[in-house]
């Protein structure tokens, strides 16, 4: 029986893995500095781009069962980062919005990690580092539609 012919490359979850790994440990004291947990930071993010949210769309939006992000968002909320108010029209239902105060942390920790990813990125010349990034954000935008 005849071998398949080998791959020419690594899939790429395999590429990715080596870098995401690396990428997350450079962000968790980053994360620490500012007192905020990575699913904080996540939670910042979809609010920052979306500013009122059900917590179901929340945790939809950032693939988190909803139950388990409760902690976090009281967290957010005790931090002044978050507000939680009733759904005018369905009283059972809390609206989540991201407060100044929070836009102002997720800008300061985004900055940060920003910053911490030249590391890697300076790895590339200006013409693939725009490549790179600008597939990277059409590939993000394909998962999400």
């Amino acid at each position: 029986m005849a071998m398949p012919p080998k791959p020419r490359r690594d899939d790429l979850a395999a590429m990715l893995h080596p870098l995401l790994r690396d990428l997350v440990a450079a962000e968790l004291p980053i994360l620490a500095a500012h007192d905020i947990s990575m699913w904080g930071y996540v939670v910042l993010n979809a609010l920052d781009r979306s500013p009122v949210r059900t917590q179901t769309a929340l945790a939809e939006a950032i693939g988190a069962d909803k139950t388990r992000i409760i902690g976090t968002l009281d967290e957010l909320q005790q931090a002044g980062y978050i507000e939680r108010r009733p759904d005018p029209d369905d009283r059972r239902v809390r609206l989540l919005e991201i407060t100044p105060a929070g836009r102002a942390v997720k800008n300061a920790v985004q900055s940060d990690i920003q910053h911490g990813e030249e590391r890697w990125l300076a790895e590339l010349t200006a013409e693939e580092r725009r490549v790179f990034l600008r597939v990277l954000e059409r590939l993000t935008r394909a998962e999400t539609t």
